[in-house]
C-alpha cells in the first residue's frame, strides 16, 4: 500500500491540474454569507469539478474536510481510505465522505479515474446523509443510473462557472438537493436482477392478481423471511402491503381518468368485493373511492 502522504506530495506536483478539467471554488466569504441567509443555510455547494483521467490525483486529510465530499467515478478506478481501511472504487460508484471524517483518496496508478465531484455544507446535510444510509462503514453508493447523477453535477458546475451570486448559489443548492436525494434512492432501490427487483417487477406485472409470499420468495430464490426483510428495508412495509399500494395506485389512476363504476375498478385491481375494495381504499386514503373521485386535483 502506498503511503497516503505520497499522494499529498504528488498532488502538489499536479498544480497545473488535468487536461480539459473543470473546477469551481466559491470564495469563502460568499460561502459564509450564503450560510447566513435562510434560503441557503440549509445546503450550499462550496466547490465542484470534473477531472478526466486524473493521473496522479489524490488527497490526504488527517483532520477531514470542513464540508461533505461527494465523488462520482464514471470511468477508470481509484481508492479511498478511512479508519485504516482501504477500499477500491470503480465506475458507476459514488463516494460520500462526511465533513470532519479523516480520509485519503486517489486515482489508480494503472487506470486513473475520471470523476465528477462537489463539496456541500449546511444544516440539512446530516439528514440527507442519513437518508442515503451513509455511515463510517458504508461510504459508497452503487449508482443505478450514473448519468442521472453526473448530469446534476454538470448543471452545478455550469451554473457556478457563470457566476456565484446569491441567486446562483440558491440554484445550485436545489441541484445538490436533487443529487443527494438521488443517492438515497439509488441506495434503497434494488439493482436490476436482484431478488428484490425481480419480486417488485413481478408484483407490478400482476397488480390484479393474488400473491402468496412463500411462492414469490421461491420464484426469486430467497426465503420468505428474507424477502419480507428486503421489502421492509426498501419500502417500510411487507410484500403484501407493497402489492396493495400498487393496487391502490392503479385504482387512483382509474378513478381520475375514467368513468368506470367503483365495483369495476375494484375488479381491475383484483378486489372483486366492492365493499372490501372500498374499505381498503378508505384505509389508505382516508376517504371512499367515490369521495376521492369528486375531489378537485391539480
Amino acid at each position: 500500500m502506498e503511503n497516503p502522504l505520497a499522494w499529498q506530495n504528488r498532488e502538489m506536483e499536479r498544480a497545473e491540474g488535468f487536461e480539459d478539467q473543470r473546477l469551481c471554488v466559491v470564495p469563502r466569504p460568499l460561502v459564509a454569507a450564503a450560510l447566513a441567509r435562510p434560503a441557503t443555510r440549509r445546503l450550499i455547494v462550496t466547490d465542484a469539478g470534473w477531472f478526466p483521467r486524473a493521473s496522479g490525483h489524490g488527497r490526504h486529510r488527517p483532520g477531514g474536510a470542513e464540508e461533505t465530499i461527494v465523488i462520482v467515478c464514471v470511468a477508470g478506478s481509484g481508492w479511498f481510505s478511512t479508519g485504516g481501511v482501504r477500499t477500491r472504487v470503480g465506475s458507476s460508484t459514488a463516494i460520500v465522505i462526511p465533513g470532519g471524517a479523516p480520509h485519503s483518496y486517489g486515482a489508480s496508478e494503472t487506470d486513473p479515474w475520471t470523476i465528477w465531484w462537489c463539496h456541500v455544507t449546511g444544516s440539512d446535510v446530516p439528514d440527507l446523509l442519513e437518508a442515503a444510509e451513509i455511515d463510517p462503514a458504508r461510504l459508497t453508493v452503487s449508482l443505478r443510473a450514473v448519468d442521472r447523477v453526473t448530469s446534476m453535477l454538470d448543471e452545478i458546475i455550469a451554473s457556478l462557472e457563470r457566476d456565484q451570486s446569491p441567486a446562483r448559489l440558491l440554484a445550485t443548492a436545489g441541484m445538490a438537493w436533487r443529487m443527494l436525494t438521488q443517492l438515497a434512492v439509488d441506495r434503497r432501490l434494488p439493482e436490476q436482477g436482484e431478488p428484490l427487483e425481480r419480486a417488485m417487477r413481478y408484483l407490478e406485472e400482476r397488480i390484479e392478481g393474488t400473491i402468496r409470499v412463500p411462492e414469490l420468495a421461491a420464484l426469486v430464490g430467497v426465503s420468505p423471511s428474507h424477502l419480507s426483510a428486503l421489502f421492509r428495508e426498501a419500502t417500510g412495509g411487507g410484500v403484501l402491503a407493497h402489492h396493495t399500494a400498487l393496487k391502490m395506485a392503479r385504482a387512483r389512476r382509474l378513478l381520475d381518468t375514467t368513468t368506470l363504476p367503483i365495483g369495476e375498478i375494484g375488479r381491475e385491481v383484483g378486489m372483486s368485493d366492492q365493499f372490501y375494495f372500498s374499505r381498503q381504499f378508505r384505509k389508505m386514503h382516508g376517504v371512499s373511492p367515490s369521495a376521492y373521485r369528486l375531489q378537485r386535483k391539480g
